[in-house]
């Protein structure tokens, strides 16, 4: 860790660097951002974005359901409780007429009332209330160990599976003609978002996960004129914005999460400016 706390002192040769939980949180912005701008594109392109925030209000209800059976990681309920959710909700959304944005409102919906429900019958609710807005500045160095290695989960998925899920997003009927197993390459992946979202969660926030996986991703096809430059600005947007989130809330004693998506928000209404002019 010394190492790479060294390379990023020379690389933001700021004051705020001689703190450890700057460095953390800096290396961890550095980790989760590509991981949810390369996700972000897919669920941009999938018309996913009512899903991963449906995700993310499921989160307190897996809280609560490891506070009742007294799980002390609460990582381990949320990721428990995230997947089966995302699967359940999944298997609803394509066997009902109904709209997708029906069905992830009634999940949605029922999932944070019940989460709320629960941490506040139990007295509980102000213990985990910091997990709605998030603090990245918390991070241990366990806990980016976790980041890493679901920074490494995105890229061997996104190398081994990105043309199948490219296919199906496209068109499905092509994807199972090209012998594409559709409903499990779709599983993997809500499994996946369902991961990285609850491991992001508790420093990014339920109220900005969302924010954080969309609007780069949103940003970028403003402009980009290819896959490769969709990821590629996707990328370069989210990891702008985190780093320049941590610094400015650094000097201005404003929350990390809201100012990482602040910065976000007006990317995203500069590139949409710039849409007609880039892409004439």
């Amino acid at each position: 860790m010394e190492t790479i706390y060294s390379i990023l002192e020379t690389l933001l040769p700021f004051e705020f660097m001689q703190y450890t939980f700057m460095k953390n949180a800096l290396l961890a912005i550095i980790l989760v951002t590509p991981v949810f701008a390369i996700l972000g594109t897919m669920i941009v392109n999938n018309k996913m974005a009512f899903f991963s925030d449906a995700l993310g209000h499921s989160a307190l209800t897996g809280i609560a359901i490891g506070m009742v059976f007294g799980i002390t990681n609460m990582n381990i309920s949320m990721i428990f409780f995230a997947v089966v959710f995302a699967l359940l909700l999944n298997y609803v959304k394509n066997k009902t007429t109904y709209g997708a944005d029906t069905i992830i409102s009634v999940f949605s919906s029922i999932a944070i009332a019940l989460g709320l429900s629960m941490l506040a019958s139990s007295g509980n609710f102000n213990k985990y209330s910091s997990y709605l807005v998030g603090d990245i500045l918390s991070i241990s160095d366990t806990e980016i160990l976790y980041l890493f290695l679901s920074f490494i989960l995105v890229i061997a998925f996104w190398y081994f599976i990105f043309n199948k899920l490219n296919i199906l997003s496209i068109n499905t009927t092509l994807a199972k003609s090209r012998g594409v197993n559709t409903k499990l390459i779709d599983n993997i992946f809500i499994i996946l978002i369902a991961v990285i979202v609850m491991i992001s969660i508790r420093w990014i926030g339920i109220l900005l996960i969302n924010s954080l996986l969309i609007l780069p991703a949103a940003s970028s096809r403003n402009i980009a004129r290819n896959m490769r430059s969709y990821h590629l600005f996707s990328i370069i947007f989210s990891l702008f914005s985190g780093v320049m989130g941590l610094i400015i809330s650094y000097y201005w004693n404003i929350p990390t999460g809201p100012m990482i998506v602040l910065i976000s928000g007006v990317i995203y209404f500069i590139t949409f400016g710039l849409k007609k002019v880039i892409k004439e």
